[in-house]
């Protein structure tokens, strides 16, 4: 689900900042113990920075498998919107919760903002937020200043605002209903830890997200039961591996055209082998039993989720050994930049090398 959201009029009504460690590692939490009220020129900046992630993110909602009432992310947020003087005690409560989340040894530890931010449009009405941003890295960098009439050059170090590694914006919208929260994750696809243990929230299921699912679950679901692929000819020397699972296109040929899902002839015409349909009805369970998000077997199509999942399709590499490699869509379209082919004179084989700089799993 995704609303129309204007941030032009945001400004941001006060700051609670803290610092948080591992507990597996004996590292701290520490708080500020006064709300940081942002100075007037500063209003427009620091507002664009906090914001700027949450643009075009499909809406997600708190989920508790009992009551919304036992959630504590959903109360702290509803407390904060109560009474907008309980932001330093229940943003404190925010850290604290991550805090005691951040227990796994390959979380960091990093420094957490929690900001009550007003004047958001949300589908032309005026809405208050929540911004949750977390940074676990700083970065050095240069500052020249003018000093006893002469210029001076010094280092400091600080936080990139291009590099926020974890975010979350809880818009006052559908309280009922867990809020409209949008989350971000720069790690890549979002960790079990931020979006399940800490924030604890679960995809909206609407249109948009299950034309998304489904078509994703139908690309993997060919793909990893479809025939391997005969090896290239000399003549396909040059053709990239990629963007050629036939299977995979003619299952989401089903969409074409169509407004409504139904599961029954999605099986019969997209899903035309048992295994393809055991593979996909394997991920349908898992992700209704560990996200909680039922997978209905009819609903509205999203054309424009539907072309999302076409350009993943593109993205899936499978070789005649049997490797799958799946490449993000800005690495699709240069795929040179990370790769590079060649061939292996003593195994008479071709090979893929991969760079990298550090391994995010």
């Amino acid at each position: 689900m995704i609303l129309k959201l204007n941030f032009e009029g945001a400004r941001i009504a006060g700051l609670v900042l803290a610092k948080v460690g591992n507990p597996s590692r004996e590292e701290s939490l520490q708080t500020s113990k006064h709300v940081f009220r942002v100075d007037e020129p500063d209003q427009a900046t620091l507002s664009s920075i906090f914001l700027k992630p949450f643009r075009s993110l499909a809406g997600q909602r708190f989920h508790h498998h009992t009551s919304l009432e036992k959630h504590e992310m959903n109360s702290l947020t509803s407390a904060i919107f109560g009474n907008v003087d309980s932001l330093l005690e229940n943003g404190a409560g925010i850290a604290a919760r991550l805090h005691s989340k951040s227990v796994h040894p390959n979380i960091k530890s990093g420094d957490l903002c929690v900001s009550l931010i007003e004047g958001i449009l949300v589908e032309g009405e005026e809405k208050r937020a929540l911004c949750i941003l977390k940074s676990e890295s700083v970065t050095p960098f240069l500052s020249i200043s003018a000093r006893d009439g002469d210029l001076q050059l010094s280092t400091e170090h600080g936080i990139n605002p291009e590099k926020i590694d974890k975010g979350c914006l809880i818009l006052d919208h559908m309280p009922h209903k867990g809020y409209y929260v949008l989350t971000f994750d720069r790690a890549g696809s979002e960790s079990r830890f931020w979006v399940r243990d800490f924030l604890a929230v679960q995809p909206i299921p609407d249109a948009a997200m299950l034309s998304k699912r489904v078509a994703e679950m139908a690309v993997a679901a060919v793909t990893s039961t479809a025939p391997e692929s005969e090896p290239q000819s000399a003549a396909d020397e040059d053709t990239p591996p990629w963007n050629t699972n036939v299977a995979a296109r003619e299952a989401l040929s089903f969409f074409d055209g169509r407004k409504t899902f139904s599961l029954q002839e999605f099986e019969e015409q997209a899903l035309r082998t048992p295994e393809a349909r055991r593979a996909f009805a394997e991920e349908r369970r898992r992700i209704e039993e560990e996200e909680g998000v039922r997978i209905t077997d009819e609903f509205d199509i999203s054309k424009r989720d539907v072309s999302k999942a076409k350009k993943l399709m593109k993205s899936v590499m499978r070789l005649d050994t049997g490797v799958e490699i799946r490449l993000r869509p800005k690495v699709v379209d240069k795929p040179d930049a990370v790769l590079e082919k060649g061939f292996d004179e003593q195994r008479g084989m071709k090979y893929i090398k991969v760079f990298y700089q550090k391994d995010l799993a």
